[in-house]
């Protein structure tokens, strides 16, 4: 059956708040059986905070031709952690090229996470929880007030042709953010952010990233890991054919030495949001990241273009330590570009559980900055080195 927000008194002067018109007109093409197609017209739809929650007698696709906006007001923002949420859907589809607009500037100076223990939260633009066998494909996503994208606790799920944007100074918009999730493919897409280009954090399992451009942000990372008790391993991660241009980082995994220090903040746990820690300094948590594989990458003035870092410390105000987080089998394999640091390739495990089974094979980085020549770094670093190696190879 087909379902149009427009015969259901949708608006599109951008102005008038569409929330109850998706809601009620989703809620009917879940209640339908067989395939329902739900079409989001040209024009511009404001909207606010909506939860689309399954479980659905067919299956849904939302097809998004309009500008969705999102509303700016105060009581729609602050300490609200979501703009448009899908839950406990199976084969949903959400594609139609269109457009949704964060509206960003309008919070991002209410984001005070960086300094303040008792910061309010911003709304993810999409978050998919409790999602299975489904595609989102040809969205457009720009300048939200917090990351762009969280992924928690789905299944089967592939993003192809996403093109997510905002400034490289907007603060904790990640690209795409999952956790605790299974077989996601993120494909031919371009994210181009203020933070992670992409990040995986505990319960990523089976993760295929392939054709991805980041331009600019943070890179493709792994973690922060170690943060919490009980966290599950991370996985079976494959970035294949991809290409980083700008970025601060390129292929990093991230790990807590020590955590709940008054004034650090992290992203971790089910729903990925910033979280705190106090009053006093521990010991990181235990968990492993294994079977992760970097190949046929290429890196346009990148800085830190290999990174494993197990003293990961945001705020620069954290006490040395040994990382409890096992990094073990990572294959780092044609990996080529430019460097924006010096040092290229840098392995900082931790003493206590060592990075094992490091594979390097065919690096080939140039620096052509002024503080010297280029260079490896490796801190309790176990592996072999194969083929080309430049920076030349500490491992």
């Amino acid at each position: 059956m087909a379902f149009n927000v427009m015969n259901d008194g949708a608006v599109t002067d951008g102005n008038t708040d569409n929330s109850k018109v998706f809601e009620n007109v989703f809620n009917k093409a879940c209640q339908s059986e067989g395939r329902n197609l739900v079409s989001i017209p040209r024009g511009t739809y404001m909207l606010g905070p909506i939860v689309l929650k399954g479980l659905c007698k067919g299956q849904v696709e939302f097809q998004i031709i309009g500008t969705l906006k999102a509303i700016t007001d105060k009581t729609s923002t602050i300490n609200v952690n979501h703009w448009i949420t899908f839950q406990y859907i199976d084969r949903l589809v959400l594609g139609g090229g269109g457009k949704l607009d964060g509206l960003g500037p309008s919070a991002w100076d209410d984001n005070t996470c960086s300094k303040d223990p008792n910061c309010k939260a911003l709304p993810i633009l999409l978050r998919f929880d409790f999602i299975t066998n489904s595609r989102i494909t040809q969205q457009t996503s720009i300048n939200n007030k917090n990351a762009h994208m969280n992924v928690f606790a789905c299944k089967d799920m592939k993003f192809d042709q996403m093109y997510i944007i905002a400034p490289k100074d907007s603060p904790n918009t990640d690209g795409i953010d999952i956790g605790s999730s299974n077989n996601i493919q993120i494909l031919d897409s371009t994210i181009a952010t203020g933070d992670d280009c992409v990040s995986m954090s505990l319960g990523s399992k089976n993760i295929n990233i392939r054709k991805v451009t980041c331009d600019p942000g943070h890179g493709i990372s792994v973690g922060s890991l170690g943060g919490e008790p009980n966290e599950e391993d991370v996985s079976g991660l494959m970035v294949t054919n991809c290409t980083f241009i700008g970025t601060q980082n390129g292929l990093r995994v991230k790990t807590w030495a020590t955590v709940a220090a008054l004034g650090i903040f992290f992203k971790s746990g089910p729903t990925l949001a910033i979280r705190w820690r106090c009053p006093q300094w521990a010991r990181s948590y235990t968990s492993n990241v294994v079977n992760l594989t970097f190949e046929d990458i290429i890196m346009d003035n990148v800085n830190n273009p290999i990174f494993i870092d197990q003293q990961y410390c945001p705020s620069r105000n954290c006490e040395k330590g040994d990382s409890q987080v096992q990094i073990r089998d990572v294959k780092y394999r044609n990996i080529r570009g430019i460097s924006s640091s010096k040092i290229a390739v840098a392995f900082e495990c931790s003493k206590g559980k060592p990075c094992e089974k490091i594979e390097l094979n065919n690096i080939n980085l140039t620096y052509h900055g002024d503080e010297g020549a280029m260079a490896s770094s490796c801190s309790n670093a176990k592996g072999i080195a194969n083929g080309q190696q430049l920076p030349g190879s500490c491992i």
